[in-house]
């Protein structure tokens, strides 16, 4: 019996790899996108040699996203489960944010989960439904300065999910799995967490007292996309540790 399908996007380092291997994991055959990275890529897809397949995705590009979507269907099949995980930051003031800054990030964050969704939600729907994931931001609930385009794309992607939650129901279940501050090299650079000032300050707001790891949201995606999660849908789930209680 063949394997189950996901799809990942942003799926081959950082926390979409984590997202990848959980899914390897609970018995899925995994089709990561990824954006530039090939060395990246190739190395997720050696260590999880014959469950994980890569595929070079510009995600803000509906032609590529329309193409890649037929792809995994002509060669894969249908997939039960679809993770838009991929994101893109460009941080400036509002008023220095450019045409190119606020349509790239729009398009990787918002537009590229609408195509992909749109492509694949056919199938699913025709084999018997499956389950949707898209990973939002904190600050699509709470904004936060220098953010316009990308406190945007995650507010939009929070109420792409609950419409979707209830166009596709009952056969598909759309939700908005939401990290708080995880422990990655990306977030240590971006906040200068190496700094113990800085990360004493960002403990003091968190009351589990520790950041979190790629492991906590994996652990929230094996739940929303496994039996014990069949009545969650629509929701967002916040994994941070206490830090966002809204």
């Amino acid at each position: 019996m063949p394997e189950p399908l996901a799809v990942v996007t942003g799926g081959t380092r950082g926390i979409g790899l984590a997202l990848s291997r959980r899914l390897i994991r609970t018995g899925h055959h995994v089709i990561a996108f990824y954006a530039a990275d090939r060395e990246a890529a190739e190395k997720a897809e050696q260590d999880n040699a014959g469950h994980l397949t890569t595929m070079r995705v510009d995600l803000s590009d509906a032609a590529q996203v329309a193409g890649a979507a037929a792809r995994v269907l002509a060669e894969h099949g249908t997939p039960s489960v679809l993770v838009n995980n991929a994101g893109l930051n460009r941080d400036r003031p509002f008023l220095q944010l450019t045409d190119e800054d606020w349509r790239r990030v729009i398009d990787t964050n918002l537009s590229g989960p609408f195509w992909l969704i749109r492509a694949l939600a056919p199938a699913m729907l025709e084999a018997g439904g499956g389950s949707i994931v898209n990973i939002g931001a904190t600050t699509g609930i709470r904004p936060r300065v220098d953010g316009a385009n990308y406190c945007a794309s995650k507010a939009g992607l929070l109420q792409l999910t609950k419409v979707l939650a209830l166009e596709l129901a009952p056969t598909i279940r759309v939700n908005c799995l939401i990290p708080g501050m995880i422990d990655t090299e990306e977030l240590r650079t971006r906040w200068r967490l190496d700094d113990p000032e800085r990360m004493a300050l960002t403990l003091d707001e968190i009351p589990t007292r520790r950041m979190g790891t790629s492991e906590d949201i994996a652990d929230a995606l094996e739940f929303l996309t496994g039996p014990n999660a069949s009545y969650v849908n629509g929701q967002k789930l916040i994994v941070d540790g206490g830090q966002f209680m809204w």
